[in-house]
């Protein structure tokens, strides 16, 4: 299991925020870093910074070398058959438009269909809106009951020969839901069509093997699992890229140039036009090495009994509505909720000058919010490897002072 202790590793978290201990519950939009993950990148820009593929001289080399070690690194943290399986993005919304422009333009036609959920994250819905209004095809929408849970036989059935691509959440940001992704795999694969699984919550949060998981493609975010901001990944079959044609165009993602046309580079490097976010990538990379250091099965667990500890204690408050699961084994690490007469945004003001940082508002999840639940926004708690119980005892008690202020 992970010691308390991994919170000493992690530097912001000894600040006072209003004079209070500082209880971090919103690492579901951005995770902390360890002090190994800026180290990694400080020393990188001491020492090695230059411009990676670009140069013969010795910087450049070395900085090479660290770039394209850190994309060993992702690949190996994830079981993908190589490293040029890893595409460095910004994002993972930068990772699931790449597919939708690079694969989706190639061979999604007028007639076709993608499927997608209702819980999905903005940047799984509206780049296949984008793509449906410029393509003609169908966009269909799977449900998910009132525990949170997606509808398989209703999947099932919307994905028909004419399905493209099922595109969904590994763990959804709100609910925290994580769906049988082996199983949905099975489901399209049987119809002809590829799956996409927006990693951005599940990949810090469970281990994960592509070649288990069964999907085509996958996207990753730095800044989810304790690296930087402004770096993602996508990872598919090589044999996808291969085919799929470039999402950007300009340097390094070319092998040669005349006047009148190009030649584009072998992948991953295909799809990584202009100068890349290299200090971010030696982050990323540190931020998977730490992960590794800690275990993926023991991070899971951590999670796991943080999250049943925050159920009981949660459920102990009066008028407390909590969406999704109720039981921690079909959850990751997050707890949306309401409380009865409190507006989130109230709800988290509040809670911040107890020194408490959770989210409010609709979590980038418009359609689930209001779709599934009849509400405009709720209030999230979200774990890490750094989140305690106390974390979650000081949250709670601050709820309570707080329904006292609102009457």
């Amino acid at each position: 299991m992970i010691r308390a202790m991994v919170r000493n590793d992690f530097p912001i978290l000894r600040r006072r925020i209003h004079g209070k201990r500082f209880a971090y519950l919103d690492s579901t939009a951005t995770t902390q870093k360890p002090l190994s993950v800026i180290r990694a990148m400080d020393e990188f820009q001491r020492k090695y910074n230059a411009n990676v593929h670009r140069g013969i001289y010795t910087l450049s080399e070395e900085a090479t070398e660290l770039y394209e070690g850190a994309r060993k690194k992702v690949a190996q943290f994830i079981h993908a058959n190589s490293e040029r399986e890893i595409v460095f993005t910004r994002n993972a919304t930068e990772a699931i438009n790449l597919v939708a422009y690079a694969w989706g333009r190639a061979n999604v036609h007028e007639g076709d269909n993608v499927v997608i959920s209702v819980m999905e994250h903005h940047s799984n819905i509206v780049p296949w809106q984008m793509m449906g209004r410029e393509l003609n095809y169908e966009l269909r929408i799977t449900d998910v009951d009132a525990a949170g849970l997606i509808d398989l036989r209703q999947l099932e059935q919307q994905i028909t020969k004419r399905t493209k691509l099922v595109a969904v959440t590994g763990m959804s940001n709100v609910l925290g839901t994580m769906p049988p992704i082996a199983n949905i795999a099975r489901m399209a694969h049987r119809k002809g069509a590829l799956v996409l699984v927006d990693g951005a919550q599940s990949v810090a949060h469970v281990p994960t093997d592509v070649r288990k998981l069964g999907a085509d493609f996958l996207a990753i975010s730095g800044h989810k699992m304790l690296g930087p901001s402004g770096i993602g990944a996508l990872w598919a079959k090589q044999e996808l890229l291969e085919t799929m044609p470039p999402f950007l165009g300009g340097g390094d993602m070319i092998r040669e140039v005349t006047l009148q046309s190009a030649t584009w580079n072998d992948v991953p490097w295909k799809f990584e036009a202009g100068t890349p976010n290299a200090v971010g990538a030696i982050g990323l990379g540190a931020a998977v090495d730490y992960l590794q250091k800690l275990g993926m099965g023991n991070v899971h667990k951590h999670e796991q009994t943080l999250v049943a500890y925050a159920l009981k204690k949660l459920r102990t408050l009066k008028g407390i509505t909590i969406y999704g699961p109720l039981d921690a084994r079909k959850k990751g690490g997050v707890i949306a909720f309401n409380v009865d007469g409190v507006h989130p945004h109230d709800l988290a003001t509040l809670l911040d000058r107890e020194g408490v940082a959770i989210r409010s508002g609709h979590h980038c999840a418009q359609p689930l919010l209001r779709n599934v639940f009849n509400v405009m926004a709720t209030a999230r708690m979200s774990f890490s490897v750094y989140t305690t119980k106390r974390d979650i005892d000081q949250c709670v008690a601050a709820i309570e002072k707080a329904r006292r202020v609102m009457g």
